[in-house]
């Protein structure tokens, strides 16, 4: 597990936003990911929303070598084995189940599981994870609320994510313990229906420049 955790810090480290991707279509992946990362992103989350998610991670795996990809909104333990297959880097759940969590010990990726309360907190680390997504963020509580958190369990770094915005990302990555934060702001759908994807490098740009204090 500890080596695990460091290849996640590294990840989550390269940046202060990681990008929350939602892809319709596995065609604009590629330009998708260029974009980003021509902005200053190399860390990537896509979401398995979509039928076309596990396609862009591989299409992005193989032609983007400079972008780290994870896979997202992993709910069950195949979405774990397809990751591993996929080649992606990481993967990120928005909680934890005992099947889920039992599966992810034999995974050979690192993982960064969902928490929402201290209980749910607290068991992960018993399970090994320092690092755990905060979701969903702002209904769950907000920046307010983690603070509340270093504290006790000031151990625990938190990517939060879930109604994060230009506007609101600077009071979480103000936070001690906030390794970075996740947003879908950096890609909005009609920039990329446009193939607008000098807009998207752009806001990716602006994000890089939200550096933690």
């Amino acid at each position: 597990m500890h080596h695990k955790t460091e290849e996640l810090e590294s990840l989550l480290g390269a940046q202060p936003v990681v990008p929350v991707l939602i892809l319709d279509d596995a065609e604009v992946a590629v330009p998708l990911a260029r974009a980003l990362h021509a902005g200053g992103i190399s860390t990537i989350e896509i979401t398995l929303r979509t039928e076309a998610a596990f396609e862009a991670v591989r299409r992005i795996v193989e032609e983007v070598e400079e972008v780290a990809v994870g896979v997202g909104t992993v709910l069950a333990p195949d979405h774990l084995k397809r990751a591993e297959r996929s080649g992606a880097r990481f993967w990120v759940s928005p909680g934890m189940s005992p099947q889920l969590l039992e599966a992810a010990r034999h995974c050979v990726l690192p993982g960064l599981p969902g928490s929402a309360t201290p209980s749910e907190a607290m068991a992960l680390v018993e399970a090994g994870y320092h690092h755990q997504k905060f979701f969903p963020a702002e209904a769950a509580g907000g920046a307010a609320y983690l603070k509340s958190l270093v504290s006790p369990l000031g151990e625990i770094r938190f990517c939060p994510t879930g109604g994060i915005n230009p506007g609101n990302a600077g009071d979480y990555l103000a936070l001690p313990n906030v390794a970075c934060v996740g947003g879908s702001w950096l890609a909005p759908k009609e920039a990329i229906a446009a193939g607008d994807w000098s807009k998207i490098e752009s806001l990716a740009r602006e994000a890089v420049n939200l550096r933690k204090a």
